[in-house]
């Protein structure tokens, strides 16, 4: 089993402007680097869980409530995230079918090319996957893993890792998406996922 995380955009923090673009404990990819504009400009609906059944879910039950229900509680909670600090407890974040769109595109296209990152084999960042969703973003968050056969298993994991950890548990994320897509016998891994937060516009 592996993961890896990814953060970006620009976002006021306690009075100043910081860039997080922060990449993931357990998989390399770390990095720095400005965002290259925000999102499309156009108006988005407000998230719903009306698109579950046409989720990447690697054939879990409930995937979206379990999500959610799984994540909330530890924001609830507050956290240690290892080296990245102690998070208070903060608000629960809310599901995005768009979110969830460009996380299952991505999670297929995993499977399909059998890679493990957070770039597209065709170049396309978090950033590109999610404004061609549809989601008009300030701030950006990533997580991916492969191999978890659940979704409670799969943030079990990423709260044990100090990145993804933080990411989960960074208040100004607003919204969130999350697939799994089932792997095949051509695939190094059983499944993939991946977990897409976000603040809006």
């Amino acid at each position: 089993m592996t993961m890896t995380s990814r953060t970006r955009g620009w976002r006021p923090l306690a009075g100043w402007v910081a860039l997080w673009l922060v990449g993931c404990g357990g998989g390399g990819d770390d990095g720095s680097a400005a965002a290259a504009g925000a999102g499309a400009v156009a108006a988005t609906p407000a998230p719903t869980l009306a698109a579950a059944a046409s989720l990447s879910t690697c054939g879990l039950p409930d995937f979206s409530t379990t999500a959610l229900a799984r994540i909330n509680q530890y924001r609830a909670a507050g956290a240690q995230c290892g080296a990245r600090g102690a998070f208070a407890a903060t608000t629960a974040l809310r599901w995005d079918d768009r979110l969830a769109q460009a996380a299952g595109a991505h999670s297929r296209d995993m499977v399909t090319n059998n890679y493990f990152a957070h770039d597209s084999l065709d170049g396309r960042t978090m950033a590109q996957r999610i404004t061609a969703a549809g989601y008009t973003w300030a701030g950006l968050g990533e997580n991916i893993a492969a191999g978890q056969a659940t979704v409670n298993a799969v943030v079990d994991g990423w709260m044990a890792s100090d990145g993804h950890c933080a990411n989960l548990m960074n208040p100004a994320f607003v919204h969130l998406g999350l697939a799994c897509a089932a792997g095949t016998s051509a695939t190094r891994y059983s499944s993939y996922w991946t977990l897409d937060l976000a603040t809006p516009q």
